[in-house]
Order: structure tokens, then C-alpha cells, then sequence
């Protein structure tokens, strides 16, 4: 559990601090007045370091998600926002406001009771028409992104962003659900690895047509909401994660002051990211 849990604050952090660094770097290319393509790149290389600390913090979240309830690791990865809030105070000269510190202690209460209540264990394997099921609904998950695409009025960005999270929770019930066999090569003809990779792309790019599309900070509440409240739900109920025993309480009082706390610093940690 201890391994677990490490890596999900990890990913967090990484996540966090990789947001930050493609700020800083977007910020200086953007800032450089040399004329050479190949200046502006190098003023832009902490960028390329935060695409980096993106990936890494993806792989610690598989880790994380191998032991722990998604309950528990999506609440911390979602926690990711309070790392970049605190992260932008640090070194992109911004301020937080008196409700911004309330959501920061709430998510940190929220992810102490997380680790008290979360139980260790793997997620129940799906096989059979299970494994093909969860790769079958990345179709209507992709096709409502299409859709959301095409409006053009202003349902369209909070649609995308739905998507999105939805993306991510696939991303998310997969990788918690995936059995890594001894030959590595029979991943390939696994659904539910093809499932972790069509999930993690229809996330991706959903993200990123609504934060171009609509408010950067209604597009990053809603995909968290959606990321967090769809897999914990599914984990709880069809996947086999549990609550320690008498922790039912505290659990539900922890992932709602996390998610909570993550909505309400989705504003700052994205708008300071953005504008800095």
C-alpha cells in the first residue's frame, strides 16, 4: 500500500509541477526576442521538461492504480491542481486568495482521510465480453466528443470537457483493471490495454479542444469532476475496491473535500498557469 500510495502522490506532485514548468517555458519562448527558431526552442526547453514530468507522473498513476481503489488514486492525481497552485505562488509570483488557502487545506485533509480508508488490493481482472465491453464504450465516449466538436454554440465546450473526463476515466478503470502477463507481448491482443491507449488519446484530445474552445477553468472543474466521480463510482460498485472497515464516513468526507477543494482551485492553478 505504502508503494501505492507514494506513487499516486508522486503523480500528483509530477503532474503538478509539470503544468508549472510548460507555463514557465511557454512563457519565456513566447518572451525571447531572438530571431533563430532554434533559440526559441531552447528558451522553451523547460516545456519539453514538463511534457517529460507528464509522463512520468502517468506511470507512477498505473503503479498507483495496481494497489489502490481509483477512489482513493483519483482524488490524489486530481489533487495535481493544489501542487500547481502552490507551485505558481512559489515561482510565477502569484497570489492566493483567503478561499484559494481554505481549498488547499481541505484538499489535504480530504487526501489524509483517503489514506486512511482506502484498502490495499488489485481491482477485479475483467475477462471475456467484461474486457471487450469497456473497450466497446470508448465508441459512444468518442462519438459524443465528435459531436460536442461540431456544436458550435455554447454546449459544445462543457461537452468536450465531459468527454474528456470520461477519457480519463476509462484511462483510469483500465489501467486499474489491466493483468500484466508474464509475456509482455500478449498485451497487444489484450482489450483492455488497447482500451488504456484509445481512452488516454480521446482524453487528451478532448482536453485540449476545450480548453481551446470554451473557459480554461469550467473546461478543468468539469473534467475533474467527471475523471474522479465516474471511476470511483464503477471501482466501488462493479470492481471489487473497499473501504477499510467503520471508514465508510471518513472515506466519503475525504474524496468529497478533495474534489471540492480541486474545483474551487481549478481557477487559480489554471488561470495562473495561463496568463503568467
Amino acid at each position: 500500500m505504502i508503494l501505492s500510495l507514494v506513487c499516486a502522490l508522486g503523480a500528483a506532485l509530477l503532474y503538478g509541477a509539470g503544468t508549472v514548468l510548460q507555463a514557465i517555458g511557454l512563457r519565456r519562448a513566447a518572451d525571447s526576442d531572438a530571431g533563430s527558431r532554434w533559440t526559441r526552442l531552447w528558451a522553451a526547453r523547460l516545456y519539453v521538461v514538463g511534457l517529460a514530468l507528464d509522463g512520468a507522473g502517468f506511470l507512477a498513476s498505473i503503479v498507483a492504480l495496481r494497489g489502490l481503489p481509483l477512489f482513493v488514486v483519483e482524488s490524489v492525481i486530481a489533487s495535481s491542481v493544489a501542487v500547481t497552485a502552490v507551485l505558481a505562488v512559489l515561482f510565477l509570483g502569484v497570489h492566493l486568495t483567503r478561499r484559494e488557502v481554505v481549498a488547499l487545506v481541505a484538499v489535504a485533509a480530504g487526501l489524509i482521510l483517503l489514506a486512511a480508508s482506502g484498502a490495499e488490493g488489485p481491482g477485479t481482472a475483467l475477462q471475456g465480453w467484461t474486457a471487450w465491453l469497456l473497450l466497446g464504450l470508448a465508441a459512444p465516449v468518442s462519438t459524443l466528443g465528435l459531436l460536442a466538436n461540431r456544436l458550435r454554440d455554447s454546449f459544445g465546450p462543457p461537452l468536450l470537457a465531459v468527454t474528456a473526463g470520461l477519457g480519463f476515466a476509462g484511462l483510469g478503470v483500465a489501467a486499474r483493471v489491466l493483468t500484466v502477463p508474464h509475456d509482455l507481448w500478449r498485451l497487444v491482443l489484450d482489450p483492455v490495454s488497447w482500451a488504456l491507449a484509445i481512452y488516454a488519446a480521446i482524453g487528451l484530445v478532448a482536453f485540449g479542444l476545450a480548453l481551446q474552445r470554451g473557459a480554461v477553468t469550467t473546461a478543468t472543474a468539469i473534467t475533474f469532476a467527471v475523471e474522479t466521480l465516474v471511476p470511483a463510482t464503477i471501482g466501488l460498485v462493479w470492481l471489487g475496491d473497499q473501504v477499510r472497515p467503520g471508514m465508510a464516513a471518513p472515506a466519503a468526507l475525504g474524496f468529497f473535500l478533495t474534489l471540492a477543494g480541486c474545483i474551487l482551485l481549478a481557477r487559480h492553478s489554471t488561470e495562473a498557469t495561463a496568463h503568467k
